[in-house]
Formats: structure tokens, C-alpha cells, sequence
């Protein structure tokens, strides 16, 4: 397991800039930029900041929102979900459980039985290919 009780400048030496404005500063990728919104691997989304594994490729779908978006996180305690009143609006923000990076927002207009879309940006994720 990482060591998540890092200091913000080493937060700054493992991120990109734009790594640490999302993860660290709460900020949000431009739609359609990311690198994982038209992702189409079978495998593991993981946070960017400490690699603790948050998504299976299973639970990824085209939302057409420009994030990559996903219909639950893994099993277990993955997220944390917090109330978010920022820019005037009351959303759900998705965090990392384990090194409390921001990763996006959960909204309830999703497919599924749970109806749920978890809209990250793709700076708070990395994929782990599955292996063959």
C-alpha cells in the first residue's frame, strides 16, 4: 500500500501539474480531453495518486458527458463521497478512500440497476491492462 500521508511537495513531485490540480486541488479536466473518455481496455482503473484500484473496464460506459464515466466502483470501500456546494450547485464529489484525492462527481442519471454515473477525470486515473 502507498504511503498516502505525503507532504504537498512531494504530492508535486509524483503529480503532474495537471494530476495535482485535479487530485490535490479539486480541479476538473476539460470534456473530451482526458486520455480514458473514448478508453475502451478490459482491466483496472486505479488513482493516479496512490494507485489503490477504484474502477473494473466492466463498469465503464460512453455517458457522451467527455469523462470517462462508470456505472459503480469497485466492491468494498474504493470511494469516499462527500457533499460538494462549490460553484453554487450541490453535488456529490467522488474521492479516493485511501489518499483522499479528488476524482470527480457522482451524479443519478446513470444506467443500471443503481442509476448512478461516476464522472472522473481522466488525471485521476491510471489503467492497469489485464493480463492474458
Amino acid at each position: 500500500m502507498a504511503d498516502t500521508k505525503i507532504s504537498d511537495t512531494e504530492w508535486r513531485a509524483k503529480l503532474s501539474p495537471e494530476q495535482y490540480h485535479v487530485l490535490r486541488e479539486g480541479g476538473t479536466e476539460r470534456a473530451f480531453t482526458g486520455k480514458y473518455n473514448d478508453h475502451k481496455g478490459d482491466g483496472m482503473y486505479r488513482c493516479a495518486g496512490c494507485g489503490a484500484p477504484l474502477f473494473e473496464s466492466d463498469a465503464k460506459y460512453n455517458s457522451g458527458s467527455g469523462w470517462p464515466s462508470f456505472t459503480t466502483p469497485i466492491e468494498g470501500e474504493a470511494v469516499a463521497e462527500i457533499v460538494d456546494t462549490s460553484h453554487g450547485m450541490v453535488r456529490t464529489e467522488v474521492r479516493c478512500a485511501r489518499c483522499d484525492g479528488h476524482l470527480g462527481h457522482v451524479f443519478p442519471d446513470g444506467p443500471g440497476p443503481e442509476g448512478l454515473r461516476y464522472c472522473m477525470n481522466s488525471a485521476s486515473l491510471e489503467f492497469d491492462p489485464k493480463e492474458d
